[in-house]
């Protein structure tokens, strides 16, 4: 967490971190356009603030884009945060909520982790079912060949059709996959009024990514999931439920034991925790 500290330390490091959350997802010209400060300056800033995990990146084509990651900051919440002080554990509170709301122009939720297993392991972690229910509730019953389509068990719920396909399988490297058909029952499972309800229905279906990187003995995880439109119900719910979904995942790769999920709601499964 040492990185963390030192990356906010800095005002102008903060100021980027200020305009990812106005805007997630600029490129290094649009931030420098926003901001007083030369190029280098943002892009060395950048380079601490990616270093110290609070920045992800993604490239689109030959432009490279940036997001906010509140993953370092949910860790120190979700770990460590008895051990400061009421003031201190308010800052980070704070920082925590302002780095999981992104903007309303935002059309996908990026989040990366490091987690200390293999590439083999985590790729069975996200495609074996006696994993995914452990941590997730869910169960994904297909044979990940590109184009086969993906059957979603979860609790009562069940979802399949022509749509909802595997788009992309590179073992230990890369996943992707169209997101489950949503309905209403679904949506109001997950607690939302029935104007959200209508809106989550009539949204286009999404779709989300794994890719999977060897670091220094232990695995970097970037998930993506996009395909939204501007104010979407459903996106709304990702930033919420990925955030607890994959630290469960990263406590049972790490330690054997998935985490409870919080306040009972079951994670990413459902448009209350992660849709």
């Amino acid at each position: 967490m040492d990185e963390v500290f030192k990356a906010l330390a800095d005002g102008s490091r903060r100021r980027l971190l200020d305009s990812l959350n106005v805007r997630s997802g600029q490129s290094l010209q649009e931030l420098c356009a926003g901001l007083e400060m030369t190029r280098q300056a943002v892009s060395k800033h950048l380079g601490v603030l990616e270093g110290a995990n609070l920045v992800s990146t993604v490239w689109r084509g030959r432009e490279k884009l940036h997001y906010l990651n509140a993953e370092p900051i949910n860790a120190i919440a979700d770990r460590w945060m008895s051990r400061y002080d009421r003031a201190r554990a308010a800052a980070l509170a704070d920082l925590k909520t302002a780095l999981e709301q992104e903007s309303m122009e935002s059309t996908e939720f990026v989040y990366t982790t490091y987690i200390k297993t293999t590439p083999q392991r985590l790729w069975q972690a996200l495609t074996d079912p006696v994993f995914t229910r452990r941590y997730w509730g869910v169960a994904l019953e297909t044979d990940w060949q590109e184009g086969s389509t993906i059957t979603w068990h979860e609790g009562e719920f069940t979802s399949s059709d022509s749509e909802q396909v595997v788009l992309e399988a590179r073992p230990y490297r890369r996943l992707a996959y169209a997101w489950h058909t949503m309905t209403a029952e679904k949506a109001r499972e997950a607690g939302l009024d029935e104007q959200d309800v209508r809106k989550a229905v009539a949204e286009p279906r999404s779709k989300v990514s794994f890719d999977i990187e060897p670091l220094d003995g232990q695995v970097k995880l970037t998930v993506i999931h996009g395909g939204f439109e501007p104010g979407s119900v459903i996106l709304r719910t990702c930033r919420v439920g990925w955030p607890a979904l994959l630290s469960s995942l990263k406590t049972l790769l790490e330690t054997g034991d998935a985490l409870p999920p919080a306040g009972g709601a079951a994670p990413a499964g459902q448009p209350a925790a992660a849709q």
